[in-house]
């Protein structure tokens, strides 16, 4: 015999334009790191690094608010499906 399975938790809400923002901040750090440091010749690819960090940290404050309010849009379109009334003979 198998026990009931319990339902899953509803997932949790977490600030994720403010880890974009973390992360693009410490790439901004490494950046100014390794400028004050100084590079050899051989190895400045890692401020290409750290700018390519901080451009897609960029687009990531920009893209995520609309990536979740357009996820919210959607589910309650689903939602507002869901609960309309259905006419007799529909499916």
């Amino acid at each position: 015999m198998s026990r009931a399975r319990r339902p899953d938790p509803p997932p949790l809400r977490t600030n994720d334009v403010r880890v974009a923002a973390v992360g693009t901040a410490a790439w901004a750090v490494a950046l100014v790191v390794l400028l004050l440091v100084g590079l050899p010749a051989e190895e400045r690819w890692w401020l290409g690094v750290c700018g390519a960090g901080i451009v897609i940290g960029l687009f990531g404050v920009w893209y995520v608010p609309r990536l979740q309010a357009t996820r919210e849009r959607q589910e309650a379109e689903r939602a507002a499906r869901r609960e309309a009334p259905r006419a007799p003979g529909e499916g």
